[in-house]
């Protein structure tokens, strides 16, 4: 068994690794294609364009990691089966449970790269991509026309106590540094009676949930100001004051603005755990990051499925179809598993289904296929 192992493992790693070398040639191509029309536009040049897309290979390399193992698997399988090498393994006593336990000890460790490449290589180099963009092009990001809008809550004690308001953010334009300009500050108090408008030129974070703002401006509102009986000495209510600088303490980081701009399934999920703690704090929808939360920690072990949806493709023999047809059906088991896994995060997001039931259902549903089509090869 243990020479099984690594013959096993030696021509399935090699198998994988080719088609994942494949895949991501493949989407480079596309990808250089999308970014030729931006060269040229500022410093943005064609090695600017090669750089980020290389920065982008990580994260295919996470999506496309199961169904890699898929394809490679059924290719090596199939070539067992072809040259009979299967059939004398198992007339050598080796059970389909066996071949099952090795699959899943060399499935292990494209469990742990997908994970690694999920959680720490695709996020780093992601962010690391959008940020080489936008400076060579020199542009900023906005979210809306009227700019980027965020919610934060105004605790007493410097930020370390209860909670005291609600402060709406407006801000123009974000850098790729993190520096923040045309920032706009509506402070509410507990019963949503506007106390404050606050505007500054710029705001540059200063870390610890510090912010240095510039330039500033704040008009304070009395709460007589909302009273009808006073309306006539309303602006006796009204003060403005302006300032060259001052600080801002804001549970608001440049980390989580930017993940305004992030795509939920390239983000870590610990940054993904993070952002939702903020926007559950400030009671805002949290299901879109619930669910890429929990895809995130589900997603590598989909790679065990994978390589289980492969195992019955040794069991069938030369006059069932070619090797290059079973790689076509394994082609087509790894997108409609891409599919499904898509179509269930937004069908969940739409009928509020659990995260974590939105996140296991492809995974269960190819799962049970595979045991039926083991089930069926064995019997026939």
């Amino acid at each position: 068994m243990t020479v099984l192992q690594r013959y096993f493992g030696k021509e399935i790693l090699r198998a994988v690794l080719f088609v994942l070398l494949a895949f991501l040639a493949l989407f480079a191509f596309f990808d250089l294609i999308g970014e030729l029309p931006a060269v040229g536009h500022g410093g943005y040049q064609i090695q600017h364009a090669f750089l980020y897309i290389l920065l982008g290979l990580p994260g295919y390399t996470y999506e496309l990691m199961p169904i890699a193992a898929l394809i490679g698997t059924i290719y090596v399988l199939a070539q067992f089966a072809s040259n009979s090498e299967f059939t004398i393994m198992r007339v050598s006593s080796l059970s389909t449970f066996q071949a099952g336990v090795m699959l899943a000890k060399i499935g292990l460790v494209f469990v742990v790269i997908t994970f690694v490449f999920g959680e720490i290589v695709s996020p780093a180099s992601a962010e690391l991509a959008e940020k080489l963009k936008q400076q060579a092009q020199g542009t900023i990001s906005k979210e809306f026309r009227s700019g980027l809008w965020t919610k934060d809550l105004i605790k007493s004690h410097g930020g370390d106590g209860e909670v005291i308001g609600t402060r709406f953010i407006n801000v123009q334009e974000l850098l790729p540094n993190g520096q923040l300009n045309g920032l706009k500050m509506y402070e509410f108090d507990r019963e949503l009676r506007l106390t404050s408008m606050v505007t500054a030129d710029a705001a540059v974070y200063r870390g610890r949930n510090y912010w240095q703002l510039t330039g500033v401006a704040e008009t304070r509102f009395e709460p007589t100001v909302f009273d009808l009986s006073t309306l006539p000495d309303a602006k006796a209510g009204i003060s403005t004051v302006k300032l060259p600088s001052r600080q801002l303490i804001s549970e608001i980081t440049p980390e989580i603005l930017s993940v305004t701009f992030a795509d939920p399934d390239r983000m870590s999920a610990f940054g993904l755990s993070a952002y939702t703690r903020h926007l559950a704090e400030n009671n805002q929808v949290t299901e879109r990051y619930d669910i890429a939360f929990w895809k995130k920690i589900v997603y590598p072990f989909a790679v065990f499925v994978m390589m289980a949806l492969a195992l019955p493709f040794a069991y069938l023999h030369a006059r069932s179809g070619g090797v290059s047809l079973k790689i076509f059906i394994g082609i087509m088991i790894g997108v409609s598993f891409k599919l499904l896994n898509s179509l269930f995060s937004h069908v969940g997001l739409l009928n509020t289904w659990p995260p974590l039931v939105t996140a296991l259902l492809p995974s269960l549903l190819f799962l049970v296929g595979a045991v039926l089509a083991l089930r069926w090869v064995e019997r026939h």
